[in-house]
């Protein structure tokens, strides 16, 4: 589990191809790597990948054909750089919401609204997914835990703080850019439960 409170930025060194399978090798600030074991799981840009070989502070994470079609990780090329949390542990503080790093659907950046203090980032989800989003509810973008803004049909923004944008990045994020969301758990289930009671249907 993860708290969706992103803990650095790393750099992907190296990616290595092969059929079916890719290997990214990430650099995370050294200070952040200490008691890492293989198996160890981490959280890249939202997705729960498992820690296979460590050189130092660069980690080895394979990653199978279906999490490269279901997430943005296929994009990824040395010199990219990425969201990092470490799982949880036992009386971890959990500053934001509970995360599985299961990626449910990318969406894109649509607008970025840049104004002297914060910045309102718009994103465009797929429209099976919109369900799911409420203002003022949680969502986690690119493994960073969000309380939403507005909403419009299957669009919702974020607004964010300077340290925000300093500690993710999202200080680097264009339009266009395409981001891993995790829909809120408890959310999904509130919605799913009440639809198979029949109160997703519109009342004549």
């Amino acid at each position: 589990m993860f708290t969706g409170i992103v803990q650095g930025i790393a750099r992907v060194e190296e990616v290595i191809s092969v059929p079916g399978l890719s290997t990214f090798i990430i650099a995370l600030p050294e200070d952040q790597v200490d008691g890492v074991n293989i198996g160890a799981s981490v959280a890249i840009n939202g997705t729960c990948l498992t820690v296979t070989r460590q050189d130092g502070n660069r980690l080895y994470f394979d990653a199978m054909q279906e999490t490269l079609r279901l997430t943005t990780l296929g994009n990824l090329k040395p010199g990219s750089e990425v969201n990092f949390e470490r799982a949880a542990r036992i009386g971890d503080e959990i500053g934001g919401h509970l995360l599985s790093g299961h990626i449910h659907a990318t969406a894109s950046i649509c607008d970025i609204v840049r104004t002297e203090n914060n910045v309102t980032v718009w994103f465009e989800l797929p429209a099976a997914w919109a369900k799911y989003v409420f203002p003022k509810g949680y969502i986690a973008i690119n493994g960073a835990s969000l309380t939403i803004g507005e909403v419009r049909d299957n669009r919702f923004n974020i607004h964010l703080i300077p340290e925000t944008l300093r500690a993710t990045t999202f200080g680097t994020a264009t339009e266009g850019q395409s981001v891993n969301i995790e829909i809120d758990s408890q959310t999904q289930t509130i919605v799913d439960t009440l639809a198979r009671l029949g109160y997703d249907r519109p009342t004549l």
